[in-house]
């Protein structure tokens, strides 16, 4: 007697030619993508290597506005860390500052401290809301930044006055306190800040993009004019590149978390992607709840039914589900000729023996048992020479 427990492996079970034949194309766009995204950072890489650094001749560099200032006798000095910065803040000098955001609250606060009553100028380079509030109290980011980047100054500072339209659009802020220079709106909003000091001759200025001091785009617009304007101010020049090998970027508690080093753009893109996903996955679960039969709206012949079956069942190499399907629907019809209850039809207990009954067979139970609950055909041939059997058993019931 054969039970399910003791047949082989199913024959639709994937070889490795089909899982390879299926996954090809998958695998391919993974490979595909993967080979772009490394060749898109490599380029990027190279495109940003030395943004900002008036050391740097690349696109991004600050070299040209260096070399400027070097004529008009303003020497420049690149430091890297907070100590430095510091201790170079005074009355002569111009402190930039190239990536505030870089910069830990401990940092920001300590280096405020400093410049604060220094009666020199801070240059804060597109801070965002991670570092402005701290360093420029009195200033917050916009969340919206700007759409032109060519703005013009529509203010009274001179400076933006004589250099006229420039590339600032970028980082928009929100002024609360009167006595600020607001200078390049764009919607209401300014993309420069002149931030006076409390006391002294001192002030901070809040550049919303770092656009006129890229080597690129000195030569547009009035951003060579700007530029030289804003950092030209003070004999002196110190060009603060914020590094995360500093010593005082360690700040166990307020060390920025993932979500912080993630760039905004990156965030709303992601929120976007989860509202279209929930939005596609309740269009594609628009009908809940179990299947309803519905009425073919053509007849279609039984025979186009059964090939369409086959057809599917041999592309998967299915022939056990094909031999269950062929001994099910025999036993079901055989089980009313031999006056077995339908119910019953699938139980060899019940079915075989009012079966060899009926045939008058002796000793011909083992073979119906094979024919009718046996083990999977293990080819083609053998399925189909099951299948003629079955037909051949159910024509000679009938008869007799």
């Amino acid at each position: 007697m054969t039970t399910e427990a003791t047949l082989p492996s199913t024959s639709a079970s994937p070889t490795a030619r089909q899982v390879w034949t299926r996954a090809r194309g998958i695998v391919l766009a993974l490979v595909l993508l993967l080979v772009a995204a490394v060749a898109i950072a490599a380029i990027r890489s190279t495109e940003r290597h030395g943004g900002l650094d008036p050391r740097s001749a690349d696109p991004y560099g600050s070299r040209a506005v260096a070399e400027l200032l070097a004529d008009r006798g303003i020497d420049t000095r690149v430091v890297t860390t907070l100590d430095e910065a510091r201790a170079a803040a005074g009355p002569d000098t111009t402190l930039l500052i190239a990536v505030p955001d870089l910069l830990t609250h401990r940092q920001q606060s300590q280096l405020r401290s400093a410049t604060a009553d220094s009666d020199g100028r801070t240059l804060l380079v597109a801070p965002g809301s991670w570092s402005v509030e701290r360093l420029a109290p009195g200033v917050v980011a916009d969340p919206a930044t700007s759409l032109d980047s060519t703005l013009s100054p529509h203010c009274a500072l001179p400076a933006a006055r004589r250099a006229g339209t420039a590339d600032t659009g970028g980082i928009r802020y929100t002024v609360t306190q009167p006595g600020y220079d607001e200078c390049y709106p764009s919607e209401r909003l300014p993309t420069l800040v002149r931030v006076p000091a409390a006391s002294g001759d001192g002030d901070t200025v809040v550049l919303g993009a770092p656009d006129i001091l890229y080597n690129d785009t000195l030569d547009e617009q009035g951003n060579a004019s700007l530029a030289l304007q804003l950092l030209g101010s003070r004999p002196h020049l110190v060009w603060y590149l914020p590094s995360l090998s500093d010593p005082s970027a360690t700040d166990p508690d307020e060390e920025k978390d993932f979500l912080d080093l993630l760039p905004s753009g990156w965030l709303w893109g992601t929120l976007q992607l989860f509202f279209a996903a929930a939005l596609a996955a309740l269009w594609r679960a628009r009908r809940l709840g179990p299947l309803v039969p519905e009425k073919l709206p053509v007849a279609i012949r039984a025979s186009e039914t059964v090939e369409g079956r086959a057809r599917l069942y041999r592309k998967a190499n299915a022939r056990d589900r094909a031999a269950t399907a062929l001994r099910s629907t025999t036993r079901t019809r055989l089980a009313p000729l031999v006056g077995v209850p339908v119910t019953q039809a699938h139980a060899p207990e019940a079915l075989l023996p009012a079966l060899s009954a009926h045939l008058h067979r002796d000793g011909d139970g083992q073979s119906l048992q094979s024919l009718l609950f046996g083990p999977p055909p293990g080819d083609d041939a053998a399925l189909i020479s099951l299948a003629d059997q079955l037909d051949a058993l159910e024509r000679e019931v009938r008869r007799s």
